[in-house]
């Protein structure tokens, strides 16, 4: 059985309650809260002080404070989730490439001194710091002590109550502190909005209901299709739109444009090397053609000398042939002249 958020009664008393008075409120209810198997305490009013000291960092739950009031931030369902995991991804890989600016999640908060006299403070599911922002965050820091420049609310819409504090309360603060960007992720695209701070201070719709394409002015180039919070293409689909593809995956471009000139170093020292092998054949070939000219020069001059020796083989024996008639003719007495 589900059990409203305990409140302290109100009380005529002008003066807020003590540590001590909170402390034993705490501890009345205590037993309600184990009775029922209620443990949050949303809705509880507690001081500042106490809200930093037990609440701020609580292990089970997540609060934020509104003006002495404790408010839970819930769960996020799967759709939310997704899209705001999409979404950190997106603007994580542009600030890879444009590194401008840091990043809070979830659990770190800051605290808004409204000009009403109001005082909250709220931990936006993502929180953006420029670089140049006066006030910078430590790493070991859980609290943020400046203003954001842009703040980014999964919607929460499991209670009426949830769905107003993104949509009006935290509108309304954020407006009056200062944040430059307020956007709100719905991933029922009912709420979803993009704000932004006019000169005038107030927050206008950066988007409206006729355009698809978010830019934004705090982050220069940072853009993507509204529909594309639904669709979450893929960084490899991203790479190729126009779009995207000046800032997303940029050390993806980077690799992609070192592979691709290894790509033509390669093609190029392959097409070199079948050069030197065409030039390696053709000397190949033209050394042939010389070794096959010098063996028919050679077998031409083994002829010639072979018809030399065949004709000096004649004349020998006509020589001797001579000769012997040259010796009859004396033997006959007759002179061979």
């Amino acid at each position: 059985m589900a059990i409203s958020p305990l409140t302290l009664p109100k009380t005529k008393s002008k003066t807020q309650p003590t540590i001590t008075d909170e402390s034993h409120q705490r501890e009345e209810h205590q037993d309600e809260f184990e009775q029922y198997g209620v443990n949050s305490e949303d809705g509880l009013w507690v001081s500042e002080e106490i809200y930093w000291r037990d609440y701020y960092e609580h292990p089970d739950f997540n609060y934020e404070w509104n003006n002495g009031i404790l408010e839970e931030k819930p769960m996020a369902d799967f759709g939310n989730a997704s899209i705001y995991l999409w979404f950190l991804e997106l603007l994580r890989r542009y600030l890879w490439g444009h590194p401008i600016a840091k990043i809070t999640v979830l659990e770190i908060g800051f605290r808004l001194e409204l000009p009403d006299g109001k005082v909250s403070i709220r931990k936006p599911d993502l929180g953006i710091i420029l670089n140049d922002n006066q006030v910078d965050i430590g790493c070991r820091e859980r609290t943020y002590q400046g203003v954001f420049d842009i703040c980014v609310e999964s919607l929460s819409d499991s209670h009426p109550k949830e769905k107003e504090r993104d949509t009006k309360q935290k509108r309304k603060e954020y407006e009056a502190i200062g944040v430059r960007e307020y956007y709100i992720l719905d991933d029922k695209a009912e709420e979803t909005v993009f704000y932004r701070r006019n000169e005038a201070g107030g927050y206008e719709d950066m988007v409206g209901n006729d355009k698809e394409l978010f830019q934004s002015e705090v982050l220069p180039g940072f853009q993507f299709r509204i529909s594309d919070l639904h669709k979450q293409p893929s960084p490899l689909e991203m790479v190729e739109d126009e779009i995207y593809r000046d800032f997303i995956s940029v050390e993806y471009q980077v690799a992609r444009e070192q592979t691709e000139q290894e790509k033509a170093r390669a093609e190029r020292v392959t097409s070199e090397l079948k050069q030197e092998q065409q030039r390696a054949d053709q000397e190949k070939a033209r050394a042939e053609r010389v070794t096959s000219e010098l063996k028919q020069e050679q077998q031409r001059a083994e002829q010639e000398k072979a018809r030399a020796e065949q004709e000096k083989a004649r004349a020998d024996q006509e020589k001797a042939r001579a000769d012997q008639m040259t010796a009859k003719l004396k033997a006959l007495g007759i002179s061979p002249d």
